[in-house]
């Protein structure tokens, strides 16, 4: 890491978390990511559609710290 960018990074950490989130967004927005926008898109929609079940009572939710666990045991030799 070159020390410019490292000073850089050691300024956005003394920024708060929405701070910083701004930063990213304006950092990755500065990259050509025309595929990219057609993938968030995408899970856009999946996203919305997978609430809309939810809301219509077609899917049901877990506790995130249940499915964390899971991930935990799965993972775990």
């Amino acid at each position: 890491m070159t020390r410019q960018v490292q000073d850089v990074l050691d300024m956005a950490t003394e920024l708060s978390p929405a701070e910083r989130a701004e930063l990213v967004e304006g950092i990755l927005s500065s990259f050509d990511l025309s595929p990219r926008e057609g993938i968030d898109e995408a899970w856009a929609r999946e996203a919305e559609s997978r609430i809309d079940a939810f809301d219509r009572g077609e899917i049901a939710s877990r506790p995130a710290a249940l499915v964390f666990e899971r991930i935990r045991q799965t993972l775990s030799p």
